[in-house]
C-alpha cells in the first residue's frame, strides 16, 4: 500500500478568548494561586528531600478544610461499614464466625441492609438518591428540628457543592438574576454565580458584632439592587459561617426568614458545618422556619427554603467521598421537577457517599457494639478541633496589629490584619508595585517562608480597605503556629514603621 500524500494547514489550538467567558470569570481562591504555587514548592520538596534548601520540609495546607490531607483518621464505623458495601463477597463466602471476629454485629447488619436498598455500590441509584438512605436523612432531620421531614423532598447530592450548583443554576434565569451572598463567603457561591452569568449582591457580615448578620443592610440592598433591574432570586446564608466560623443566632435567623418571606426569595442555607460547633448552639434554618410558619401560617407558608449538609465537615471529614444532601421545602411540585431533572442529567450522586451519608445521619446507638469506639472517635475529633481553635485564636491576638473573632464554629479563623498605610508603608509601596494586594502579599510571605499555605480574605470578600486572611485549625501540633508567630515578628519588623 501506498504512502498517503497529506497536504494541509494545520489549525491553531484554541485560546482562552475562545472559550466561554463566564468559566473565565469565575474564581475560586481556596485553590488559587496562592495553592497553586505551594503546589510547587511540595513537589520541589518531593523531587529534593535532602537539598531543597528551604527553611521547611513540608507544605502546611491551611488554606481549605480537608481533615484527612490533615492527618485526621477515618471514623471506624464509616470505613468498616464501606468495606463491606465496597465488598460483599465477604459476606457471602467467608464462614460467619470469621466475619464476626473482623467486623462488629451493628457494621454487618447495617452494610446488610444498604446493599439491600442499594444492590451494588457500583450500580446507578434512583437520581434523587437511594430511597432508604434518603428516608435516614428524613428521619434524622425529623428528629434534629422536632418537625417532620419527607424523604420525597431529600436529594442526595455529590456534596453540598453539587446542590449549590443545582440551585443556582436554575435559579439564573437571565443576566439579571441576582443572588445575595454573604461576605465574606465561600467562593463557590461567586464563582457558581459567575458560571451562570448572574449578579453576586454582597451582604456584609458585621465583624465587630461576631460577624452579625444585618437585615437593615440587606432590605435595602434589595430596594437599591430592585431600582437597577436586577431581579433578586435567593438569599445565602452560611451557618456556622465559612469563613468566619460565626454561629447565627435564633433571632438572626428568624429575621433572615422575614426578608424571605416578604420579597419572594429562595432561601438557600449551607448548614454543613453543624457538627463543628465549641460555643452556642446550631439551630437550623428549617426549624426556625418551620416554628414560625406553625405560628403565622398566612405570613410563612409559601417561603422555599434549600437546606445544605454534607459528608466532608463535622467530624466525617469525608471531603473525597462527595456525599452530601439538600432537602427542598416550600418548592412547587413543578420547580422540584426541574431539579429532579438536573439530577437525572447526572445520573445520581456518587453512591458510595450516599452510604456515608447514611451513617452520618444514622450513627451507631449506646448499647450496639460500635457505639463505643464511634463515641470515642468522634468526641476525640471534636474536641481536637475546639482546643485547636482556641490555641490559633490566642497566638493570632498575641501578634502585632491582628485582631481576631473568637470561633464559635465551623474549621477556621478569619483574621484581620490591621495593617494601615500610614503605619506600613513600605508594605503598601510593595502592594502597589507589583499590583499584589496587601493581604495576598502577606500570605504569599508567609507561604514562601514557613510553608504554611492559607488564603487571603481578598478571596472571600471583606469590606473594603480591609484586610484579613483565612486559615483552617485542622493541622495537627503547634510547631506550625509557633513558626507563623515567629515569621509575623519579622514581617512586622521588615514593613512597619
Amino acid at each position: 500500500m501506498g504512502a498517503r500524500h497529506i497536504s494541509f494547514t494545520p489549525a491553531k489550538p484554541l485560546l482562552a478568548s475562545e472559550l466561554n467567558q463566564s468559566t473565565l470569570d469565575a474564581k475560586y481562591a481556596v485553590r488559587g494561586k496562592i495553592p497553586i504555587r505551594a503546589d510547587e514548592i511540595r513537589n520541589h520538596i518531593e523531587s529534593n528531600p535532602n537539598s531543597h534548601g528551604l527553611p521547611y520540609d513540608r507544605i502546611i495546607s491551611a488554606n481549605i478544610g480537608n481533615p484527612q490531607q490533615l492527618d485526621q483518621k477515618p471514623l471506624t464505623w464509616y470505613r468498616q461499614v464501606l468495606s463491606l458495601l465496597q465488598y460483599p463477597h465477604i459476606l457471602d463466602k467467608v464462614d460467619a464466625s470469621v466475619i464476626h471476629e473482623l467486623f462488629p454485629k451493628d457494621v454487618i447488619e447495617r452494610a446488610k441492609t444498604i446493599l439491600g436498598s442499594t444492590g451494588s455500590m457500583g450500580a446507578y441509584s434512583h437520581s434523587q438518591g437511594d430511597s432508604y438512605v434518603r428516608k435516614s436523612v428524613a428521619k434524622f432531620i425529623s428528629e434534629r428540628d422536632g418537625y417532620p421531614a419527607d424523604p420525597q423532598s431529600i436529594f442526595l447530592t455529590g456534596g453540598a457543592s453539587a446542590a449549590v450548583q443545582y440551585l443556582l443554576q436554575i435559579l439564573s434565569s437571565d443576566k439579571n438574576s441576582g443572588f445575595l451572598i454573604p461576605i465574606p463567603q465561600y467562593p463557590l457561591y461567586t464563582a457558581t454565580i459567575a458560571l451562570n452569568n448572574a449578579v453576586p449582591i454582597g451582604y456584609f457580615l458585621d465583624e465587630a458584632n461576631n460577624w452579625s448578620t444585618n437585615p437593615t443592610q440587606i432590605r435595602q440592598l434589595i430596594h437599591e439592587n430592585n431600582a437597577k433591574g436586577i431581579n433578586i432570586k435567593a438569599l445565602v446564608v452560611i451557618n456556622p459561617g465559612n469563613p468566619t466560623g460565626a454561629i447565627l443566632t435564633k433571632e438572626d435567623i428568624k429575621n433572615i426568614i422575614d426578608i424571605a418571606a416578604e420579597h419572594g426569595l429562595v432561601l438557600i442555607a449551607d448548614e454543613v458545618y453543624q457538627e463543628n460547633v465549641f460555643e452556642g448552639e446550631f439551630v437550623s434554618m428549617k426549624r426556625v422556619l418551620s416554628e414560625l410558619n406553625e405560628q403565622h401560617p398566612e405570613l410563612y407558608s409559601n417561603v422555599q427554603l434549600a437546606s445544605l449538609h454534607s459528608t466532608s465537615k463535622g467530624v466525617s471529614g469525608e471531603c473525597g467521598q462527595r456525599g452530601g444532601y439538600m432537602e427542598l421545602v416550600g418548592f412547587t411540585e413543578e420547580v422540584r421537577q426541574v431539579v429532579f431533572k438536573l439530577a437525572s442529567i447526572n445520573l445520581c450522586s456518587v453512591v458510595s457517599g450516599q452510604a456515608l451519608m447514611e451513617l452520618m445521619v444514622n450513627p451507631p446507638k449506646p448499647g450496639q457494639e460500635s457505639y463505643e469506639v464511634y463515641h470515642a472517635e468522634t468526641s476525640g475529633i471534636h474536641s481536637d478541633l475546639q482546643g485547636r481553635s482556641s490555641s490559633l485564636y490566642a497566638a493570632f491576638n498575641k501578634m502585632e496589629d491582628i485582631t481576631c473573632n473568637k470561633p464559635m464554629g465551623a474549621m477556621y479563623l478569619f483574621p484581620r490584619l490591621n495593617f494601615t498605610e500610614e503605619s506600613y508603608p513600605k508594605l503598601y509601596k510593595d502592594s502597589d508595585d507589583t499590583g499584589v494586594v496587601v493581604d495576598e502579599l502577606y500570605c504569599v510571605e508567609l507561604l514562601e517562608s514557613t510553608g504554611i499555605c492559607c488564603v487571603p480574605g481578598s478571596g472571600f470578600g471583606q469590606v473594603p480597605d480591609t484586610y484579613h486572611l483565612r486559615t483552617t485549625f485542622l493541622p495537627p501540633g503547634t510547631e506550625w503556629i509557633e513558626s507563623w508567630a515567629n515569621f509575623h515578628k519579622e514581617f512586622v519588623k521588615k514593613y512597619k514603621g
